[in-house]
C-alpha cells in the first residue's frame, strides 16, 4: 500500500471556508474564555478578596449613605439627652450641662413659648417652651428620650435573644419541639400586642425597666421565625454533618456552628424591633399604660399635653418631632444592616463581570 505525500505546511487542507484552521480558533475562544472567566472572577472577588466577614459587612454599610446619616443624627441625639439633664435612674443621679431638670418648676417666661431665636442664633432660658405650671419642655423631652432609647434598648435585648434561641431550638431539632414551639409563637401572635402591652404594663405597674422587660417578652415573635427558617437550611449543610461526626454536642452545634451564621438576620431582624418597640412605647403611655408621672416619657407627653394643641402647639412638636427622628433614624440603621448583609447585594458587581466577559468574547479574532 502506497502512502501518498503529505500536504505541504502551508497548504490549505484542512481550513475552513474563511481560510482560518478551526482548531485555531477554538483555541483562541477557549483562552479569551478563560480569560474573561478570570476577569469577571477578579471583579466579583476583588470586594471581599482577604477580608474577614465583619470587614465586608462594614465596608458596604459605609455605602449607605442614608444609614450613616441616620447613625449620626441617632448617636448625636442620645448624646444630647444624657449630656443635657445627666443619668437619673437606677440609683444614679448626675447633673449635666443644662440648668433645669425635667422635675423643676421654674417661673414662666415669655408666657411659657420657645425663647429659641434662630437669628440671632440664641437658646434662651426655655428654647422648647413650658408647660402651663413651668416645666422646662427642653429637659422633659430630654427625659423622654433616655426612657425610651432605655426601653428600645432593654426591649431589644430581651427579644432578639428570646427569639434567637426558640428559633434556633425549633429549627435544629424539628418534629414535636418544632411544632410546639411554633403554637406557642402563633398564640402571641394571635394576640393584639398593644392590647396585651397594655393589659400587662398596668398589672406590673412600676418602673419604666419593668415596662420593656414585658415588652422584650412580647415582640421576639417574628425573629423567632425568621430564625427558624435559616436554621432549616443551615442544619443540612456539609460542616454541620462534619460537627455532628467530630460528636460535637446539640447544643455546641446550634450555638458554635449555626448561630454565628445567622447574625444577619438575627441583627437587621433586631434593629426593625426597636423601631416598632419606640412606636409601641408611645402608644402604650399615651393611652396612660406605660410610663407613669412624676417621671416622663415622650408618648406621655403627646398624652399630657393632647388638651392644649390649639394654644401651646410647641408642646406638641418637640416630642413628635424626636419620636419620628429615632424611629426613622433606626429604620434607615436596620435597612443599611440589611444591604450590607444581603448577599444578593451583589448582583450589580456579578452582573458588570458578566457584561465584560460577553465582551471579551465578541473581540474579533486574529487570523
Amino acid at each position: 500500500m502506497t502512502i501518498g505525500p503529505l500536504p505541504p505546511e502551508n497548504s490549505d487542507a484542512g481550513l475552513g471556508r474563511d481560510g482560518v484552521d478551526p482548531r485555531a480558533t477554538i483555541s483562541t475562544f477557549d483562552a479569551t474564555a478563560v480569560e474573561a472567566g478570570i476577569e469577571s472572577s477578579s471583579i466579583e472577588t476583588r470586594e471581599v478578596e482577604g477580608l474577614s466577614l465583619g470587614r465586608i459587612v462594614f465596608r458596604r454599610f459605609l455605602r449607605h449613605r442614608a444609614a450613616i446619616i441616620s447613625l449620626v443624627l441617632l448617636v448625636i441625639v442620645i448624646i444630647l439627652s444624657f449630656s443635657s439633664i445627666g443619668i437619673h435612674a437606677f440609683g444614679i443621679n448626675t447633673g449635666g450641662w443644662w440648668h433645669w431638670n425635667f422635675d423643676d418648676v421654674p417661673a414662666i417666661v415669655n408666657g411659657g413659648a420657645p425663647t429659641m431665636t434662630l437669628w440671632p442664633p440664641s437658646l434662651g432660658d426655655h428654647p422648647f417652651g413650658q408647660d402651663s405650671v413651668g416645666h422646662d419642655m427642653f429637659a422633659m423631652v430630654m427625659r423622654g428620650i433616655q426612657q425610651s432609647i432605655m426601653i428600645v434598648v432593654v426591649t431589644g435585648a430581651i427579644s432578639t435573644v428570646i427569639g434567637a434561641v426558640l428559633g434556633a431550638v425549633a429549627g435544629y431539632f424539628g418534629g414535636t419541639t418544632d411544632a410546639l414551639l411554633m403554637r406557642l409563637t402563633d398564640m402571641v401572635i394571635i394576640v393584639p400586642l398593644l392590647l396585651l402591652a397594655a393589659i400587662v404594663g398596668r398589672s406590673v405597674n412600676g418602673p419604666s425597666v419593668i415596662l420593656a422587660i414585658v415588652l422584650g417578652l412580647l415582640v421576639w415573635t417574628t425573629l423567632a421565625r425568621l430564625v427558624r427558617g435559616e436554621v432549616l437550611a443551615l442544619r443540612e449543610r456539609e460542616f454541620v454533618d462534619a460537627a455532628r461526626v467530630a460528636g460535637a454536642s446539640p447544643l455546641r452545634i446550634m450555638f458554635r456552628h449555626i448561630l454565628p451564621n445567622t447574625v444577619g438576620v438575627i441583627v437587621v431582624s433586631a434593629t426593625l424591633t426597636m423601631s416598632a418597640t419606640i412606636l409601641l412605647e408611645t402608644a402604650i403611655s399615651y393611652l396612660g399604660f406605660g410610663v407613669h408621672a412624676p417621671d416622663v416619657s415622650l408618648g406621655l407627653l403627646i398624652s399630657n399635653y393632647q388638651t392644649a394643641f390649639t394654644t401651646r402647639p410647641w408642646l406638641f412638636w418637640w416630642p413628635g418631632l424626636f419620636i419620628v427622628i429615632i424611629a426613622l433614624t433606626i429604620n434607615f440603621i436596620g435597612d443599611g444592616l440589611r444591604d450590607a448583609y444581603d448577599p444578593r447585594q451583589r448582583r450589580g458587581l456579578k452582573r458588570s463581570a458578566r457584561k465584560e466577559q460577553a465582551a471579551l468574547r465578541q473581540k474579533p479574532v486574529k487570523s
